[in-house]
């Protein structure tokens, strides 16, 4: 290895992959799109060096998240991603669209009583599922309260389908009264029962509801929590923080590098007009893909050293050029947007969006394109941390009310 292992453990942090090691065996906690089968295999052949540097403590990645001053008022400022969140939701006619709900089945008898509880104890437990959002001196900001209401209501489902129930069970939520959590037990018949469960997007994301439902389940069968090491305000006030605030200026360089010249729009063939605001009305098709053909993608992300990720995405962004005929493609892609390893166990609004942009030219073999996405995504999740509203806000591009700024397409590999 031409770095040194300090340096190897620092920079696999930098692209928030974190390595840990428990009786001799080192655990791998990060994205896996970034994982490929090479990084593996270096882990490996270097793990008893990356081991006794983690024991020595000579990186820096086990350093403890910041911790926010206290707030005599209990107000403290929104993070970006709340801040985003905020003013989507104030610009939402329907005040639904960045509900959060799920249900999930429940054999045999319940006890409301004790599923009640477990509610009450998350709720103490997070902070985030005790904040409401207020106005103070004309900005939005998280106010977290010692005690939030809550009642976890029964009901019978009746002559109504599940899905009716469930589309009724979906409201607004007044962001100014806490929690922005509801949940409800839905009797289907004697055998069976539904928990139906709804949290606004600007406390919540996908890792947080499955953290959250774990938690439940845990505190149902009466098992001891872990003691969270950090709150989401913590996070909210480490945004400000001015190391933080320097090390986000280099990753500003990198995008506004990346998105320098001329900003390509993507000119999909369209059976209809384009309306002249978009709307969020849309349907999926569903295919998928059998074993045979999943294998022999695996071999040739192996082959080509990229995880499946890296392949797939270079395969996505050659089928949208075929279509265009354009060979600057922009691509959206979420993250967790989580960058320390204190913030995997805490609920709130972290997630992300990465714009990825990559130039798939006919005169490039499908070798030499996968490796550009390859080093273009590792390099985009080394600078992650950059708010994408900021590059929007630095770039300076014209509003367009009929499309999403940068990019009109999503590709994700969960």
């Amino acid at each position: 290895m031409s770095m040194s292992i300090m340096d190897f453990i620092n920079d696999l942090k930098k692209k928030n992959i974190t390595l840990y090691h428990n009786k001799g065996k080192i655990k791998i906690i990060g994205p896996q799109e970034l994982l490929t089968a090479d990084l593996k295999q270096q882990i490996k052949r270097y793990k008893e060096d990356i081991i006794a540097a983690l024991e020595a403590g000579e990186t820096d990645i086990e350093r403890s998240f910041p911790k926010a001053a206290p707030s005599k008022s209990g107000t403290y400022p929104l993070s970006r991603e709340q801040k985003r969140m905020f003013i989507l939701n104030q610009l939402d006619d329907s005040k639904t669209a960045y509900n959060m709900p799920l249900a999930v089945k429940i054999n045999g008898e319940v006890q409301i009583s004790r599923l009640e509880q477990a509610w009450k104890a998350l709720i103490k437990r997070h902070e985030s599922l005790r904040t409401s959002f207020v106005m103070l001196d004309g900005e939005p900001v998280q106010k977290i309260e010692q005690e939030a209401e809550f009642r976890l209501e029964y009901s019978e489902l009746g002559d109504q389908s599940i899905q009716e129930k469930i589309s009724r069970f979906i409201k607004p939520f007044e962001l100014e009264k806490a929690p922005l959590l509801r949940a409800e037990i839905v009797k289907v018949d004697e055998a069976e029962h539904m928990m139906m469960v709804d949290m606004h997007h600007i406390i919540s994301d996908g890792v947080s509801i499955g953290i959250l439902m774990k938690e439940f389940a845990d505190c149902c069968e009466g098992k001891e929590l872990s003691p969270l090491a950090v709150q989401y305000k913590d996070y909210s006030e480490w945004q400000r923080d001015i190391e933080q605030q320097s090390r986000l200026k280099k990753q500003e360089a990198y995008w506004l590098n990346t998105f320098r010249g001329d900003i390509p729009v993507l000119n999909m063939p369209l059976d209809f007009p384009r309306p002249k605001i978009r709307s969020f009305q849309g349907n999926r098709t569903v295919v998928e893909l059998d074993q045979d053909t999943t294998k022999k993608l695996k071999t040739i992300a192996a082959k080509n050293g990229v995880t499946m990720y890296m392949l797939l995405l270079a395969g996505y962004t050659i089928l949208l050029s075929k279509y265009t005929g354009q060979e600057d493609i922009i691509v959206g892609s979420p993250i967790a947007g989580r960058p320390h390893a204190d913030l995997n166990g805490t609920i709130g609004m972290f997630v992300g969006t990465l714009a990825l942009r990559n130039r798939p030219k006919g005169n490039m073999t499908f070798s030499e394109y996968v490796q550009t996405v390859k080093n273009n995504t590792l390099k985009a999740y080394e600078n992650q941390d950059y708010q994408f509203d900021a590059l929007i806000e630095h770039l300076g591009l014209t509003h367009d009310m009929s499309r999403n700024p940068l990019f009109d397409t999503m590709f994700d590999l969960q």
